[in-house]
């Protein structure tokens, strides 16, 4: 599923309740540091960047949005960066965000300011500044180990290890959220499976280390360009929560 716009919904969302969509990528187009098996948004035909909406086309539209919205006296707890990849590729992204806080402090100020991320820009310190500014930097870890981390999200960039990027979620000092997508199956061959007692061990010792305020659990729910992928049931991701809590880490499921 791919969005056609720069602003969309507000929508119902699972973990955030209604959400006004940010996209910043190109309409109809997929653009992600990420290759994830279970992406909604399908497989990414192209890593590189183009074509982005311009910050003032980004600004204006979501002005436009929110003074309608305002009018209409329409409900949002929260504007949304997600969309048809990685929105932290923008190259204004940083600049969008303060555009966005001014917008929202206008027009809805009791609204939250979310970005879904999956971790992989952070070296670039404008990106990591800008998510320090949001309400809720929704970070993305999907693996204890390197190998199902290469499985799952498939990350174009080399260096991106899934130890690098656990250091740079370090860096927030516990002011971040964690999202974990739990799976299993296979692709191309090679077994996927983050739900072992190996994988979670793993992936809570990366948790602990980065003690996040809050962790979010959730399995599959939609389509996905892999299609030999299964739905964890949550009873195994409240046994997953419970591992969570009992490090004093705040666990949410929504499944």
């Amino acid at each position: 599923m791919l969005f056609d716009k720069t602003v969309f919904g507000p929508i119902r969302s699972r973990r955030f309740g209604a959400s006004l969509g940010m996209n910043l990528i190109p309409a109809a187009k997929k653009i992600c540091t990420f290759d994830c098996v279970y992406c909604e948004c399908g497989w990414t035909d192209k890593p590189e960047s183009d074509s982005f909406p311009t910050r003032k086309d980004v600004r204006e539209a979501l002005e436009t949005k929110l003074h309608e919205m305002l009018q209409r006296d329409e409900k949002m707890d929260t504007i949304t960066f997600a969309g048809n990849g990685e929105p932290t590729l923008h190259p204004d992204f940083s600049e969008i965000i303060d555009d966005t806080i001014t917008l929202r402090n206008q027009f809805f100020p009791n609204a939250a300011i979310t970005v879904l991320s999956n971790s992989t820009m952070l070296d670039k310190e404008s990106v990591f500044e800008a998510l320090k500014r949001v309400d809720n930097n929704t970070m993305k870890l999907d693996a204890g180990t390197e190998i199902m981390y290469r499985r799952i999200n498939r990350c174009y960039i080399k260096k991106q290890t899934l130890e690098h990027i656990t250091e740079n979620l370090m860096r927030f000092e516990g002011n971040l959220i964690v999202q974990t997508l739990f799976l299993r199956g296979s692709y191309d061959r090679e077994k996927i499976d983050n739900t072992t007692k190996e994988e979670v061990n793993a992936w809570a010792e990366r948790i602990q280390r980065i003690a996040p305020r809050k962790v979010l659990l959730y399995p599959i729910d939609r389509a996905t360009p892999a299609e030999d992928l299964e739905y964890t049931p949550k009873t195994e991701l409240e046994k997953i929560a419970q591992k969570i809590e009992a490090l004093g880490i705040k666990t949410a499921i929504y499944d």
